[in-house]
């Protein structure tokens, strides 16, 4: 063995031993995350509806009385308040905003902390991958998964820098993250290898590295889109007057409005939308230089298009009233499973001209 293909092999080890170490790190991030929201107060959000619940102690409370107009006595609903007034910035949504308890604002800073640690660590795994190989680190599903996570915390980790309070995000992400670095290093492993002669092309940096800024940011929004509809049930639950379990109030009471989530979720998605474009774009140029057609209807261009024209649909709904709300969410959660089956079903299951890199 020469030295330079020992070294590549010692870099491709390193690289397995800092994806190990991120893990190790992001589980003690995830446990951090748990015990903010424990220990973390409710919303402004969670005491408001809170209040409007019934307890031994509001039992005796009167309820308000308002007079129609022949004598009939009725009595009135209080008012959910699912955001804080406009201009106001008393008590903000979710958890890690100000106002929060100290023990459970520290350990969402320790929670956060503890992220940014595996993010770094993780980020070098994959760039001793790439240098093991001397390529572009995700010429594979082990190496797209590795990037995907990777790029995930980032987007994560920078929306937290521009001072946006989305740190309820943290324990979903994390929770993702291991599940999708647990399975890359189980199942979708692969060793260090060099390019299939189609993928010789600077269009690889170009097309695959948005694509997954694309996939990762789409997450993001997932993510908001499922925990507005699961906030959405709970705030309709209440301004019906039911009564939300113990752990439903619990899990609920620490998340943003609806409104606030809705609006989080079609942002992501609105944003990234236009890059996405470009990536199908660039895939096919890409394509009309490795095999002399721009557009062949392969399993993978097929899926690209039906994601787009998923998201598509989904943008267009919310600006159409009758589509605005839940209808709007499971269009956008169809368009991120379409975008889910076309980076695990069709590398895995269905064969094509995508099909060079294995698993």
């Amino acid at each position: 063995m020469n030295l330079a293909a020992a070294t590549n092999e010692s870099l491709a080890e390193a690289s397995n031993v800092l994806i190990y170490s991120s893990m190790a790190v992001y589980t003690l991030a995830f446990f951090a995350h748990i015990a903010e929201w424990v220990f973390g107060s409710r919303s402004k959000v969670g005491r408001t509806a809170a209040a409007l619940s019934t307890s031994p102690a509001k039992a005796s409370a009167a309820p308000a009385v308002k007079a129609q107009a022949g004598g009939t006595a009725v009595l009135e609903r209080p008012e959910v308040i699912t955001r804080s007034a406009a201009g106001t910035r008393d008590v903000p949504d979710g958890p890690g905003a100000a106002g929060g308890t100290f023990k459970g604002d520290l350990y969402g800073r320790i929670a956060v902390s503890l992220t940014v640690v595996a993010f770094l660590v993780e980020a070098g795994g994959v760039i001793t991958r790439a240098l093991s190989v001397q390529r572009a680190p995700w010429a594979n599903m082990y190496e797209f998964s590795i990037t995907f996570s990777t790029v995930a915390v980032g987007s994560y980790l920078v929306l937290l820098a521009l001072k946006k309070n989305v740190r309820w995000i943290g324990l979903p992400l994390v929770t993702t993250v291991l599940l999708d670095l647990g399975i890359a290093v189980t199942t979708l492993y692969t060793d260090s290898d060099q390019l299939v002669p189609a993928l010789h092309s600077y269009w690889l940096w170009i097309h695959v590295s948005t694509a997954i800024l694309c996939g990762a940011v789409f997450y993001l929004g997932a993510v908001g889109t499922i925990l507005y509809l699961f906030r959405d049930s709970y705030e309709n639950k209440l301004a019906s007057g039911g009564t939300p379990g113990k752990f439903a109030s619990s899990v609920m009471e620490r998340l943003p409005s609806a409104s606030s989530l809705d609006k989080f979720a079609y942002r992501i998605n609105a944003a990234v939308f236009p890059l996405w474009t470009f990536t199908i774009i660039a895939g096919a140029i890409w394509a009309g230089d490795a095999w002399g057609r721009y557009w062949g209807w392969d399993p993978k261009e097929v899926w690209s298009f039906i994601t787009w024209v998923a998201y598509a649909a989904y943008l267009h709904a919310r600006a159409t009233a009758g589509w605005k709300g839940r209808k709007a969410a499971y269009l956008a959660l169809v368009a991120f499973a379409c975008w889910l089956f076309n980076y695990y079903g069709v590398n895995i299951f269905v064969s094509g001209l995508h099909s060079y890199a294995g698993v």
